[in-house]
């Protein structure tokens, strides 16, 4: 772990793996060559955690975690749970392939490894400049052509890193907009994963579902799934520790946007407030907010992952980076919500849509007010059944029309029934 940055300027670094796209998603280069990679089962994960003992990971699995973090040693801690492990080994590293005797070693632990059931993923790095990306690009392809069954794992910046740190020029959009296109046109990643940390001590950033479309549309046009590291902890007295009702409210816009994969920075680090873990290495309120969340998620991606992300809608504000709900939208909200000048914290509904076609027919429906419950009246050009995440099954609503209790933050999966 890099040492942390001043919170808004630069930012605490952190770790994670998220998704989202059409089917189950072949990893594909922009070239668009398939790849043996798939996502599988949608991701839960997070960054910085215990060691991986026989009891941590029994901790994790019961909260709804599915990928871990290990070295070569833990494999089989994983495998014994049931886990699938992303490794980390200082061989993960571009510089490894200038050196003939370091590469032959990282070709013996791809040997040994690539066929361990548990094996997920390979960690490289954590928020490269774009500077790096021509030599993370050569390991990926390494990686990619030695074990083509395995991702390479990279995550990103979010958008409030300055231009040093991007290694792009420009104003926040253009500098950022410059890196993931550099970051997809050398690299080739399997996936998308960025951080994006926005709950301060005296309010709410305002580039969060900026940074969520902006990579969103990023991993549209690659044609691979992105993930989304979320803030659970505070690092600085400048940034606050969510509650539960924030982070549902982050699953759920994840889950809007097209989201495949979540993490949690942190899951327990010493020194850092907050997290799943307290300093005892006790459960805390997030783990227990978080538990039943993990499971929401995995049940609402899972449906949502043989079909193309097609738009995530605003209705009421409409934050900096996001778009309006249009007149003509297939899904609607009645009575409709009157557009609100935007401040932080963003109210609303926010409408993603889903589809195999260019024609939506599911629909995340998430209450952007994390402070209070709401009920909205989503209406169809058919008739509508709504997903209960907890049991996984789908339950008709009253014809085209479906009144959904919306909890702070929450949301809900509708489709046009039988589709």
């Amino acid at each position: 772990m890099k040492a942390p940055h001043e919170p808004l300027t630069g930012r605490v670094t952190a770790m994670g793996i998220a998704l989202s796209l059409p089917l189950a998603w072949a990893a594909v280069g922009s070239a668009g060559a398939a790849r043996g990679w798939r996502i599988g089962e949608p991701i839960a994960t997070y960054w910085a955690g215990p060691p991986l003992t026989d009891a941590a990971a029994e901790q994790m699995q019961v909260g709804g975690w599915n990928l871990v973090w290990c070295n070569e040693g833990e494999l089989d801690v994983a495998r014994r749970h049931g886990l699938r492990a992303q490794l980390t080994d200082s061989l993960l590293s571009p510089g490894t392939l200038d050196d003939p005797g370091q590469r032959a070693k990282l070709d013996a632990l791809i040997e040994r490894v690539r066929k361990h059931p548990a094996l997920y993923c390979y960690f490289i790095t954590d928020e490269p400049n774009a500077a790096a990306f021509p030599g993370l690009g050569k390991l990926v392809a390494y990686l990619r052509e030695k074990d083509p069954a395995h991702l390479a794992y990279i995550n990103l910046f979010p958008t409030y890193a300055n231009n040093d740190q991007l290694g792009t020029k420009g104003d926040t959009v253009t500098a950022y907009r410059e890196h993931l296109r550099q970051y997809v046109d050398i690299v080739k990643p399997g996936l998308i994963s960025y951080d994006h940390y926005q709950f301060r001590a005296n309010g709410d950033g305002d580039q969060y579902f900026m940074n969520l479309a902006m990579v969103r549309q990023a991993a549209l046009e690659a044609h691979v799934p992105f993930l989304n590291i979320v803030q659970a902890s505070s690092w600085d007295p400048a940034m606050r520790v969510p509650n539960g009702r924030e982070m549902r409210f982050l699953i759920y816009t994840s889950l809007a946007y097209g989201a495949q994969g979540i993490s949690y920075f942190v899951y327990r680090y010493t020194g850092i407030r907050g997290g799943m873990l307290d300093e005892a290495g006790k459960p805390t309120s997030l783990y227990d907010a978080v538990t039943p969340l993990n499971h929401e998620f995995v049940a609402i991606a899972r449906e949502l992952q043989p079909l193309r992300s097609l738009g995530a809608y605003h209705a009421g504000m409409v934050p900096p980076g996001a778009e309006a709900l249009p007149a003509n939208s297939v899904f609607t909200l009645d009575p409709p919500l009157a557009p609100m000048p935007h401040k932080a914290p963003v109210k609303g509904i926010l409408l993603g849509c889903f589809g195999k076609s260019s024609r939506p027919t599911h629909v995340v429906v998430a209450n952007l007010d994390y402070t209070t419950e709401v009920t909205a009246t989503i209406v169809g050009p058919r008739p509508l059944e709504v997903f209960d995440a907890r049991s996984g099954r789908w339950l008709l609503a009253a014809g085209k029309r479906a009144a959904l209790r919306l909890p702070p933050g929450g949301g809900k999966l509708v489709r046009i029934a039988g589709r």
